[in-house]
């Protein structure tokens, strides 16, 4: 069994890999906001950050099967993460200024990190099966002063991620707390890909003696 992550995230990869798996890495080429603009402004945010994590998922199984089939079986996994705060669904802040102006308005206040998750067998070149869900978990924090927000900002740690903060990082020393699964912040919800995993007739156990 192969399993292989369709994310360059070096969060998910280092998750997995302390799981005991040793992941092949293909990086989808999806654009992430066409498919935003294709589900409406209405699409609930559990369900557009599910949608994304498909659509990785779907990319790079459909670039496998058309470009270098895996023999035997494979589990391909996508993932995409967006904070849910005051209504809003909001992911990679990518600039500076965003990221700090962010900060500012969430610092001292509580939101909801979303991983949707998408999980596709393929056996010998077929697709056998397809599974999805999304991760939630409630996270409190803190309030940062200005000069704070700054130098955080200044690391360049917040500009690529979603939300613009890590729990695992830097971040971690303005997070006051969290209601939930912590491997779901950091990028890929254990718990919630093991019961995908489940569905599709597949153990983490096959996955453990895939290491290098």
């Amino acid at each position: 069994m192969r399993l292989v992550l369709a994310s360059a995230s070096p969060a998910r990869l280092s998750v997995l890999r302390a799981a005991g798996a040793s992941p092949l890495v293909s990086v989808s080429r999806v654009d992430e906001d066409a498919v935003l603009a294709g589900l409406g402004p209405d699409v609930p945010h559990e369900d557009a950050v599910a949608a994304l994590a498909h659509a990785k998922a779907r990319d790079v199984v459909d670039r496998i099967l058309a470009e270098a089939p895996v023999p035997g079986r494979a589990v391909v996994i996508g993932c995409d993460s967006m904070l849910s705060i005051d209504g809003e669904l909001v992911g990679k802040p990518h600039t500076a200024e965003v990221a700090a102006a962010r900060w500012r308005a969430m610092r001292g206040r509580t939101g909801r990190l979303l991983t949707g998750h998408s999980a596709i067998l393929v056996d010998d070149g077929v697709v056998t099966g397809e599974s999805g869900g999304t991760g939630a978990t409630t996270l409190r924090f803190g309030a940062p002063s200005d000069e704070e927000v700054e130098a955080y900002v200044a690391t360049g740690e917040p500009l690529q991620v979603a939300g613009a903060f890590t729990l695992d990082g830097l971040g971690g020393w303005f997070i006051e707390g969290i209601d939930g699964d912590p491997s779901s912040v950091i990028g890929i919800s254990l718990p919630l890909t093991r019961r995908l995993l489940d569905t599709l007739g597949v153990s983490p156990v096959d996955l453990w003696s895939d290491r290098a």
